[in-house]
């Protein structure tokens, strides 16, 4: 008994605490909520009111913005309306001005009007006064003016082409015998080596070699022709290429000097030969440009110039006479008012046309004009390289004064290696051949053999003959005879009536 009141207590307290214990977790439960609650709305109030702030913001700077754009429309409209008042104020002066002008158009029109009228009374009156129309009396006023002041105007221009003609000769001696003076330059001009001395009989053997293997390597190697037994303890090199001959010429002095020739040694040489020689020529070539003062020249063409100091026209060497003529061609320049870098390029790079005349067809100074305009040139100078000889015509003063200068360094005394006597024969040899052609009264040899000037008889020869004599005489010169640069044919006819007043 006492065994089931226990068991009926202990349910009854299990029931009661199991309640209990609900009880207790369901108050937990609900404060949590409580506070979840609570958290819940305050964040929501929170967020609320961060969303009302925001929406201020925005509202104020919609006002700001709006505020701002109204005072920008009212300024604009501001300005509107100023440039209307304005437009409106021109066009009212725009308009007075259109009357102003309207009014004047009709005075000069009534001007005019009246002139007319007053002039025409006035022609009316000198023709009854005259018994003239007015186009005989311009006439007859034309005639009478040039009667009287022709002879007068005819004496005057005459006059002043005379002046003209004397001032201009005078004022071109001037300025040619100034530059010359000024230009020091060496009267002879080296000439290119072409005969090496032996140092001994022994070497001329070694140059052979055995079976002449030797001197055929050199001759390989160089293009040069090499000639051992014409003068005794001499080589003579024989080339018409001046580079190719330099190259044999430093080859045999280092096989000389060395000692050592045989093929291998002979090619080894050569190659060392070809590269000190090249060098050697873009030296050359910067040097005269440096020497002149002119830059921005092609390398090309700076090369071809080098090659320049290995050649010689009748002795003078054409790299000397280029930089001379440069020099004399600038003070030239300077004097008359030409374009100084042109003239001194010009005639710097006028004859480079004859460092590959021995390759290329043609006569030097096209082929430097095409060289120069190859490689770039400005017109101007390839104009005055083509134009510096007497087949084209020099259209500048650029061009005339190359031309000018060539003649002038060329010319000069002791610029080439020519005798006296032979000059005076080929002077003899030029008027002959002029004077071999029918219907000739006299041949002059001018200008240092560059000129032959003929006078033929004007009843034996009429003008379409003598311009076929010029041609023939000049053709007969070129097959005959052997001169430097051009020579000029002039075949002047002339008739001249003489009367003697007793």
């Amino acid at each position: 008994m006492i065994e089931i009141l226990a068991a009926v207590v202990g349910l009854l307290l299990g029931v009661g605490g199991a309640v209990g214990y609900e009880r207790s977790q369901r108050a937990g439960a609900k404060r949590k909520g409580e506070h979840a609650i609570a958290d819940a709305e305050k964040k929501a109030n929170d967020i609320v009111l961060k969303a009302q702030h925001k929406a201020i913001e925005i509202t104020d700077g919609a006002k700001k913005d709006e505020a701002q754009a109204r005072k920008e429309l009212k300024r604009t409209e501001d300005r509107l309306l100023d440039r209307e008042t304005s437009l409106d104020r021109k066009l009212d002066e725009l308009d007075k001005r259109a009357e102003r002008m309207r009014t004047q158009e009709d005075e000069i029109e009534k001007l005019k009007i009246e002139i007319r009228d007053i002039r025409g009374k006035q022609q009316e009156k000198l023709e009854k006064i005259a018994k003239l129309k007015k186009e005989d009396a311009a006439e007859k006023l034309m005639e009478m003016t040039e009667r009287d002041i022709k002879h007068d105007l005819v004496g005057l221009v005459s006059k002043l082409q005379n002046d003209a003609m004397e001032d201009a000769e005078e004022r071109a001696q001037t300025i040619l015998l100034t530059a010359m003076e000024r230009m020091s330059s060496e009267v002879t001009a080296e000439r290119t080596v072409t005969a090496l001395k032996l140092t001994d009989d022994e070497m001329k053997g070694r140059i052979i070699g055995k079976e002449g293997r030797n001197i055929q390597a050199i001759q390989r190697e160089t293009g040069v022709d090499v000639l051992v037994d014409d003068t005794p303890g001499m080589v003579v090199l024989s080339s018409f290429d001046p580079v190719r001959r330099q190259v044999a010429r430093v080859t045999m002095e280092m096989l000389m000097k060395d000692g050592r020739i045989h093929p291998g040694r002979i090619e080894e040489v050569v190659a060392k030969a070809q590269k000190q020689v090249d060098k050697e020529i873009k030296q050359a070539g910067e040097d005269a440009a440096r020497e002149v003062g002119v830059v921005g020249i092609p390398k090309e063409m700076l090369r071809l110039l080098g090659e320049l100091k290995f050649r010689t026209s009748y002795g003078q060497n054409v790299l000397k006479h280029s930089t001379e003529m440069a020099q004399i061609a600038g003070m030239i320049a300077d004097e008359i008012g030409a374009d100084i870098r042109t003239v001194k390029i010009a005639t710097l790079l006028h004859d480079v046309g004859k460092a590959v005349t021995h390759k290329v067809e043609g006569k030097h100074h096209h082929i430097g004009a095409e060289l120069a305009r190859k490689y770039g040139m400005k017109p101007e100078v390839v104009h005055a390289i083509e134009a510096h000889h007497d087949d084209i015509e020099a259209t500048t003063p650029e061009a005339l004064v190359v031309r000018v200068v060539d003649a002038a360094s060329a010319a000069r005394p002791g610029a080439r290696n020519i005798s006296a006597e032979n000059f005076a024969e080929r002077m003899r040899e030029l008027e002959n051949v002029a004077t071999s052609f029918k219907g000739i009264d006299k041949a002059y040899a001018i200008s240092a053999g560059r000129e032959v000037r003929v006078i033929v008889s004007p009843k034996a020869v009429d003008d379409l003959s003598a311009i076929r004599l010029a041609r023939d005489i000049a053709t007969k010169i070129e097959s005959t005879m052997q001169y430097p640069g051009t020579i000029k044919v002039n075949v002047i006819r002339e008739t001249r009536a003489i009367e003697f007043a007793k």
